[in-house]
């Protein structure tokens, strides 16, 4: 009993509970729309009390108010810091879908999500949701509970350390992704090009043809069609963003490193 309620315990859990409720509540995978929901709040309690229990983490100790809101802030950025990782990658996925959907004309209608009230044009829901399967066939949600278990390990609570290792980390993970979506999107985006080269052409040589109308059905009828005939590349090129997410995972925590 005495040790059940040692001093410092309860302000040691409240720490694990900041780092994991900013992971859940960020995630795109976990918990997308940053709001408490009942499934979230159990989420974020279950995962807490688990990860305290095998960490075996000692109480912090007696520490003051202000003290203790820095070393919250701490565990928020290094929560939110392995979302962003998550949401980097599905950033690939993102761009990948805004480009062929802006060239495709298909940006003009867009589905709104229930869970956040963000209108996401179709392609790119459509790649969002076939990368959120894939991921979860992989079990990349448990990667995400093994970074944030590990994160304890290499970041340990109760210490300020030192998070500056985080911009030039985020900054080279953004750009790596943003090139692997324009990568992602580069035989379509081709195609789309040849298209409206084709167009032009035709009307100059047929000045007659109504160029807004048969321009924008060739370019749908081009994209639905690149989009099946590329469809069996679509299985490596997600096996490349999933090594992306380990990798950026990886040094994630190695930033983390104290």
């Amino acid at each position: 009993m005495n040790d059940l309620l040692s001093p410092g315990l309860i302000e040691g859990f409240g720490l694990y509970l900041v780092r994991t409720s900013a992971l859940v509540l960020a995630a795109p995978l976990l918990g997308d729309g940053a709001v408490f929901q009942g499934y979230k709040i159990g989420l974020v309690g279950v995962l807490s009390v688990m990860l305290f229990a095998a960490a075996g983490a000692p109480a912090i100790g007696d520490v003051e108010t202000f003290d203790y809101a820095l070393l919250a802030a701490r565990e928020v950025v290094i929560g939110l810091s392995l979302a962003f990782v998550l949401h980097t990658v599905m950033l690939a996925v993102r761009v990948a879908g805004e480009l062929i959907g802006h060239e495709m004309a298909f940006n003009m209608s867009s589905v709104v999500d229930p869970s956040t009230g963000i209108s996401t044009p179709l392609v790119t829901h459509m790649y969002e949701t076939l990368f959120l399967l894939t991921l979860l066939a992989a079990d990349g949600h448990h990667w995400a509970i093994r970074a944030l278990a590990e994160s304890y390990e290499r970041a340990p609570i109760g210490h300020l350390g030192s998070v500056e290792g985080l911009p030039s980390f985020a900054l080279n993970l953004f750009s790596q992704l943003f090139a692997a979506g324009l990568t992602f999107a580069a035989p379509i985006l081709v195609l789309l090009m040849l298209v409206t080269l084709l167009v032009g052409l035709l009307t100059r040589a047929v000045p007659q043809i109504n160029v807004l109308e048969f321009g924008f059905n060739l370019r749908v009828a081009a994209g639905l069609g690149g989009m099946l005939l590329f469809a069996p590349f679509l299985a490596p090129a997600m096996d490349v963003l999933l090594g992306h997410l380990m990798d950026g995972l990886e040094a994630g925590l190695n930033t983390l490193e104290v």
